[in-house]
């Protein structure tokens, strides 16, 4: 999918249904969130820094987003065991959902061309959807910068009705 795809992938739009291996050993899927608000973000790499940080971020709002009726849901390419690692070693309660496939990432336009000191290379542009109760796109925030990002979704989340 291109790069453009968050960009189809708009408030009002129905959001791309899937199902992933979760952490704990259970599929996660769109429909286990029905009737509740869902935030999916999606990362690069478990125990990287700025991803350590978003996991925390969300992981210390969590009773915030749950009274706001939103779940967390996070989204990377890592294994199933990486997840349970990542969120043993940091103490986080949130659900980690693994994409080894990488087939959700291409849905949702996340998996994108990225450059690092010249190098171009694939990987995960950090993104960020807020599903309405029904399945539609509330809002998406692109090629987030981690510091006070989780703050501002929880806003848009307590704003929905």
């Amino acid at each position: 999918m291109s790069k453009d795809a968050t960009m189809k992938l708009g408030a009002g739009v129905a959001a791309p249904s899937f199902a992933l291996p979760g952490d704990a050993g259970a599929k996660i899927t769109l429909k286990n969130f029905k009737d509740r608000k869902l935030v999916l973000y999606f990362y690069p790499k478990d125990d990287t820094s700025g991803c350590t940080r978003e996991a925390i971020d969300f992981n210390r709002l969590k009773g915030e987003f749950e009274k706001a009726g939103a779940a967390i849901v996070g989204v990377s390419p890592d294994s199933p065991a990486s997840h349970a690692k990542f969120k043993a070693k940091h103490g986080l309660e949130l659900e980690l959902a693994s994409d080894e496939t990488k087939a959700m990432l291409e849905a949702y336009g996340v998996w994108a061309e990225k450059s690092m000191y010249g190098r171009k290379y694939m990987g995960v542009e950090r993104t960020t959807f807020l599903i309405e109760r029904d399945g539609t796109i509330a809002q998406v925030w692109n090629k987030v910068k981690v510091p006070g990002h989780a703050e501002a979704v929880l806003a848009a989340a307590q704003a929905l009705k």
